[in-house]
């Protein structure tokens, strides 16, 4: 690519009751990255890059900031998320046949903090002006496609930020039976339940040998729905159901992550980990508050702390070279979602200052994936009996999600309680599990369906 890019943002009036930012999904292609109503949507392609293998996270970051380096930007706001932003969507595994990618919307909106902004981004020698920018989202929001964007190129008749707003989609809740005549089927992937919960043994069996001491297993499901997969659909009831995850699509890839692998703001570098799960079904009809038998089951369980532990010194040891200072809650908190409770705890760090540069996120993400909390430890360990015992792909599944923009801010999530749109008629849902030594098989699979409900039920089945 030898076109300079240039952008241009400028502030967008969106008012605060009506829905934020998940009200701009109203396209199945559009990119997405949500979280209580804040965050950023992405349309068009300008250009992308993929690559693979295990220098495909430091291949996409030269490739980043040799876009950005010489790009002509104007932003007055000059807030994370603001000027050149491209979204990414990163493989699991080094071995995987999943091509990594960033992509270079042309329009990007972002809602942070009570500010709205519009950027547009272009390789081509045109005047960026703020009436053709409100032009070019309105020829993306509007079902006409593009009229406006024809009409505001030429710097006359283009939308007010009322008319322009007028196009978003308001959010409803889906359930099964808005779902049309078509039989909706739900098969297992590459694994049955019974060889998953083998698969479990199996790595059970491959602890105690003292080989490893945690192995994260995953498993997958095809969901057919001859009526159609709505994507934006799905992504508007992944916000507003789980408002506490971020949300994200990119190219097919859609999900509700409960897990920030690392959040990058000037110099502080933040990341949520999880590990221990607890289905909120399993507390019907218990004593006392769901919350105090989540405080019982979690944080008063050996196994649950144990695995919980791996996945902090995991982060922690691999964050440390790059950190002045850091620091993580002394004990995890339960975090509460719609469908699981979870053990967390965040950990937060100061980046240093190596040789006149601060590390970027994709830098950050080269050492840190894969984390205990996805994969096991030792990590080479289990990432060689996840690919003997899985039998399939893990793709961008598990892996790094998210944006990052020119000034080096970014916001990387791990691609959990997601799936791939496959065609317009099926998806490909994907969950796992961390197994220690007292992991037992059918506890095990019963979690991996409480992982599915976030997918299952924004695709209308119920299970």
């Amino acid at each position: 690519m030898t076109s300079t890019l240039r952008t241009l943002t400028v502030p967008l009036d969106v008012d605060s009751s009506s829905g934020g930012l998940p009200s701009f999904l109203v396209r199945d292609d559009v990119l997405c990255w949500s979280r209580r109503e804040n965050g950023l949507v992405g349309f068009g392609e300008l250009a992308r890059f993929t690559a693979s293998g295990p220098d495909r996270f430091l291949e996409a970051d030269m490739w980043w900031r040799h876009l950005v380096i010489e790009a002509d930007v104007t932003d007055p706001l000059e807030i994370p998320g603001t000027g050149p932003v491209a979204f990414g969507s990163f493989a699991f595994s080094k071995t995987s046949a999943f091509e990594s990618r960033l992509i270079l919307p042309e329009i990007v909106v972002g809602i942070r903090d009570g500010r709205s902004w519009l950027t547009q981004l272009t390789l081509d020698d045109v005047e960026l002006t703020e009436a053709g920018a409100l032009a070019a989202l309105a020829g993306w929001l509007s079902p006409a496609g593009g009229e406006f964007a024809a009409a505001g190129g030429s710097g006359v008749g283009h939308p007010t930020n009322s008319q322009l707003l007028s196009f978003r989609r308001p959010i409803t809740t889906t359930n099964a039976s808005q779902l049309g005549d078509g039989k909706v089927t739900l098969e297992s992937g590459s694994l049955s339940e019974t060889a998953w919960k083998q698969a479990v043994a199996d790595g059970v069996a491959e602890i105690r040998t003292g080989k490893l001491e945690k192995l994260v297993l995953a498993r997958d499901v095809v969901a057919t729905l001859p009526d159609g997969v709505n994507a934006a659909k799905v992504l508007q009831q992944l916000a507003s159901r789980y408002r506490e995850c971020w949300t994200y699509g990119v190219d097919g890839l859609v999900g509700a992550t409960p897990e920030m692998l690392i959040q990058v703001e000037g110099r502080t570098a933040q990341a949520r980990v999880l590990a221990g799960t607890l289905d909120r079904r399993d507390a019907e009809g218990v004593d006392g508050s769901p919350m105090e038998y989540a405080e019982r089951v979690l944080a008063g369980s050996e196994k649950q702390r144990h695995e919980h532990e791996i996945a902090i010194q995991s982060l922690t040891t691999q964050l440390a070279p790059f950190s002045e200072a850091m620091n993580a809650h002394s004990e995890p908190f339960i975090l509460e979602l719609p469908n699981v409770w979870h053990l967390a705890s965040d950990v937060k760090a100061e980046l240093a200052d190596i040789e006149g540069h601060v590390p970027t996120c994709l830098a950050l993400i080269n050492a840190l994936h894969p984390t205990a909390a996805v994969c096991g430890t030792p990590t080479l360990v289990a990432g060689e009996l996840i690919r003997e015992l899985e039998h399939m792909d893990r793709g961008p599944y598990a892996g790094p999600v998210g944006w990052l923009d020119a000034a080096g801010n970014g916001e990387w999530g791990i691609a959990l309680r997601g799936a791939i749109i496959e065609s317009p008629t099926t998806v490909r849902l994907y969950a796992g599990c961390g197994i220690v030594e007292g992991s037992v098989p059918d506890a095990e699979l019963a979690e991996t369906w409480a992982k599915f409900r976030p997918m299952l039920e924004s695709l209308g089945i119920n299970n």
